[in-house]
């Protein structure tokens, strides 16, 4: 037992202990746990029981509503007749599919659908991201979450009734050619004008789902350490500045993975909303690749010829998606998934 100046012993626990040599660690504790490697298949079925429960009833309306209906794409390579059935209609092969590229209703269809959803790209993507902002800068929580309200309501409604309010203000009787006849001037009917169209159905559907869609950026700035602003503005960073170099870098991952996503869904413009304006506006305007399967395919019972339509849309929507997010791994993005 070691003695101290004064006589008294000191205690084995106070007395200081030799350092351990370099490359050596004494009493460092249990070792950290390992991540299991090599468990059996049926461990990890065990192990993510719980997991496996919670998706399965998700899994099984996939599978139900989106997995099962592909088996009917099989009808666009035979003359389909729903008396004799999938197995016993004739087999054509790439008939449909020869005769679609010789349509040149098709390719009008085609064009429409394209233009439809460049210009939506445009005027429309960035709106969402763009009231986001603006709402993040709101301070008071009430306020917030009124305006929220407010702009969510839109997406609830029909595309019968959305339509129905914007024939009431833009229509021949509506309440903007109303305003022009009280004080002399020229009408203009914005709903069944054709060269107005596109971005007519535009800023319907940025009226009807721009306030649904800022969820998801709502959602990645409420992820941003509040305390990057609060040394940002510390440091004199005005509020462009901060916006500029925190919330915008901290946006860009959830932005390109919903830009892959409405590359994705370019060609899907609306079918119920072009076909319930079609006859306003006339199929040289709003045709587009639904309503040309619609028409062409269950309108006239050539359902070959109208499955070979969309599968050819769902091929080139594909090819979209997977270019886009080629680009977003170019760009260090993940995009939908990782490389």
């Amino acid at each position: 037992m070691a003695v101290m100046a004064d006589g008294a012993a000191v205690p084995e626990e106070a007395r200081p202990r030799p350092e351990a040599p370099p490359g050596r660690r004494e009493n460092a504790g249990p070792a950290p746990a390992r991540p299991a490697r090599g468990l059996s298949r049926w461990a990890r079925l065990r192990r993510d029981r719980s997991l496996l429960l919670m998706i399965a009833p998700a899994m099984l309306v996939l599978l139900v509503f989106a997995y099962l209906p592909m088996f009917g794409t099989i009808s666009a390579f035979e003359y389909y007749d729903p008396i004799y059935g999938f197995f016993h209609s004739n087999w054509v092969g790439l008939k449909n599919f020869t005769d679609l590229m010789a349509d040149p209703a098709f390719w009008h269809a085609f064009e429409n659908t394209l233009v439809l959803s460049l210009v939506s790209l445009v005027l429309y993507f960035p709106i969402p991201v763009a009231l986001a902002l603006l709402l993040n800068t709101v301070i008071s929580t009430k306020l917030r979450s009124f305006i929220q309200a407010v702009v969510y309501l839109p997406h609830f409604f029909s595309w019968v009734l959305v339509i129905t309010v914007f024939n009431q203000m833009l229509g021949g009787a509506g309440l903007l050619n109303q305003f022009l006849r009280q004080h002399h001037m020229a009408t203009w009917n914005i709903m069944s004008s054709g060269s107005a169209f596109k971005y007519l159905v535009t800023f319907e559907s940025v009226w009807k789902e721009a306030g649904w869609g800022i969820i998801v950026f709502l959602a990645a700035l409420a992820a941003i350490d509040p305390a990057l602003y609060e040394s940002a503005a510390v440091d004199g960073a005005s509020r462009w500045r901060r916006m500029w170099h925190i919330t915008l870098p901290g946006m860009r991952g959830m932005i390109v993975l919903m830009l892959v996503l409405r590359l994705g869904n370019a060609l899907n413009v609306g079918f119920e909303q072009m076909l319930i304006q079609r006859q306003a506006v006339g199929a040289q305007h709003a045709e587009v690749l639904d309503t040309f399967a619609y028409f062409y395919g269950i309108g006239n019972g050539n359902f070959g010829y109208g499955a070979a339509a969309g599968l050819f849309k769902g091929i080139i929507s594909l090819i979209l998606i997977f270019a886009a997010n080629k680009m977003a791994h170019k760009f260090g993005e993940d995009g939908l998934y990782r490389k």
